[in-house]
């Protein structure tokens, strides 16, 4: 499909779109880029167009907005190779619904959502709504959108909305009026540093909780690694400013093609890589972010890891210092190690709810109003919300936390350098063993009977649910939202189905291999029926 081009004789193709397959979950994702076989590109410079001016119709719903203001939009994006061009489309599709375009360049998203709540009117905030341009840590060709307003992220049902609408406006488009829009546009932007303002609250944010000094962390040594992607800014413009020395930080410019690693905390060869940089610079701490900002992990001086479980009990002991007592909302794949860490040790609530960020951070909100008091929601995946930062998932936020408690420790003579940290996470219990294995369902075949995946799914654990309860040697977890969990033989497992794919995720943690196998063979009799699931990596694992 032919892109929107700066050249009015080049053509312009609007070719069908299913807008409902560009959907995922709370955000927007497709292919942005040709070149790889068998992912034609989905997210044109048009289709990208509706969707902005989608957005923009939504937001003067939302905003009940009467002629005399015009409601103002800040747009970023990350390092994508993609990014400019999708940039300069939805700043075409704000204009041409009527509403001004702020373009901030590159940003992350935690940025752009604070740019809904800054008053300042020398960077034209707060702006009524902000629009991310992101696939977070997926493959260069892919891109995406992700939308905020002062309330927070949009949820499922927002993004439902402005598809519906985008493919509606997308059918009214033609070639003449698309290369009309881009003539016109490019007068009417305005563009800001607004990751200056961004990032000079974090700076302020750490000195203020060190009692005002200056250089709070003066002599530390932080060494960085931001994937190439968007979070380079965090070593120049945050640590060093507060006294940090960055030398040995690593991947800070952006390159959308991800040359040395794929920007996501979650991935083993992006952690081996800030842990082999803090042991080579001999630093005190090491940072590394995913490719937009909103996720985060560290490693200490010694090369320990602070992600996953790790990264959950450290922000639940730091904050719970902060209030005692609270609750911490995690996702479902967290260890029941980590439980008795929040409950027994800390002292706070461990409320285990479903997988997906912005389900943790809305249950994280639901809590509060229902009296129920909470001030972190965290997933393994990185993603982390506090109650004081509006319930925004900010990398960099969580990491301004670990940062507060060096500093705040040195002022108070209570200990130096990242065992601080470390120190703070002393007796969790961690398994030998942790797996996650994932059992594909063929949605083609028989065995499905004509029904959907989901459908299919639910049977698989109803069935695995009810074989569960009456095996003597395993304990269905009392409280659980998401799949099946039980304990047993020193461990558990959770089988549960995807939010999105047709694959039924198997997260696993024992003591030992041979318990964790004794867990894996549980699951296995239960669902060996069910023909149409592709049990081919569990019956690896527990052949092995």
């Amino acid at each position: 499909m032919a892109a929107v081009s700066s050249s009015s004789s080049t053509t312009i193709s609007l070719e069908k779109v299913d807008f409902r397959k560009l959907q995922n979950g709370s955000d927007i994702r497709g292919v942005a880029v040709a070149g790889v076989e068998g992912e034609p590109v989905n997210l044109t410079e048009p289709v990208t167009e509706a969707i902005a001016a989608a957005f923009a119709a939504w937001l003067l719903n939302k905003k009940k907005a009467d002629a005399s203001r015009r409601l103002k939009v800040s747009i970023g994006h990350d390092s994508r190779i993609s990014a400019q061009k999708l940039q300069d489309a939805v700043s075409r599709g704000i204009i041409y619904a009527g509403l001004d375009v702020i373009q901030f360049g590159l940003a992350s998203t935690p940025a752009m959502f604070n740019s809904t709540v800054t008053e300042d009117e020398e960077f034209l905030c707060p702006v009524d709504g902000s629009i991310m341009i992101t696939a977070s840590h997926l493959p260069y060709n892919r891109n995406g959108f992700k939308f905020f307003t002062n309330s927070g992220g949009l949820g499922k049902g927002d993004i439902m909305d402005i598809l519906e609408r985008a493919a509606s406006i997308y059918d009214k488009f033609s070639a003449e009026g698309l290369r009309a829009s881009e003539q016109s546009a490019s007068a009417l932007i305005k563009r800001v540093d607004y990751m200056s303002v961004y990032t000079s609250d974090l700076v302020e944010a750490v000195r203020k909780t060190a009692g005002n000094i200056d250089k709070p962390l003066e002599g530390f040594h932080i060494v960085v690694d931001a994937g190439n992607g968007a979070g380079g800014f965090f070593a120049g413009k945050v640590l060093e400013p507060l006294g940090a020395i960055t030398t040995g930080s690593q991947f800070l410019e952006p390159d959308g093609l991800f040359p040395n690693h794929i920007p996501n905390p979650e991935d083993k060869v992006a952690m081996r890589a800030i842990t082999q940089a803090v042991l080579n610079n001999k630093a005190d701490l090491g940072i590394i972010f995913d490719t937009d900002v909103d996720r985060s992990a560290a490693v200490d001086s010694s090369g320990h890891e602070f992600n996953r479980n790790r990264l959950i009990a450290l922000m639940s002991a730091i904050v719970l210092e902060e209030h005692p007592g609270t609750t911490i909302v995690t996702d479902s794949v967290t260890s029941d190690g980590l439980t008795t860490f929040i409950e027994k040790t800390l002292g706070g609530k461990h409320h285990r709810f479903k997988r997906g960020y912005k389900n943790v951070i809305d249950e994280g909100i639901r809590l509060n109003s229902i009296d129920v008091e909470s001030h972190l929601a965290i997933e393994t995946s990185g993603h982390g919300a506090l109650k004081e930062n509006f319930w925004l998932d900010d990398g960099a936020y969580l990491m301004v936390k670990l940062l507060n408690k060096l500093a705040s420790a040195r002022v108070s003579g209570t200990g130096t350098g990242s065992k601080v940290l470390t120190d703070l996470v002393e007796g969790l219990e961690e398994p030998a063993v942790a797996v996650e294995l994932r059992l594909k369902i063929d949605q083609n075949h028989p065995d499905l009977k004509g029904g959907s995946f989901r459908e299919y799914g639910d049977a698989v654990l109803k069935h695995l649910e009810n074989t569960t309860c009456s095996d003597p040697k395993l304990q269905k977890a009392p409280v659980n939202y998401e799949g099946v969990r039980a304990s047993g033989y020193g461990g558990w497992f959770l089988l549960r189905l995807s939010l999105h794919d047709p694959v039924l995720p198997l997260n696993i943690e024992a003591p030992s291999n041979e318990d964790a196998v004794k867990l894996g063979l549980a699951v296995l009799a239960a669902v060996k029926d069910f023909v149409a699931l592709d049990t081919s990596a569990l019956d690896k694992f527990v052949q092995v």
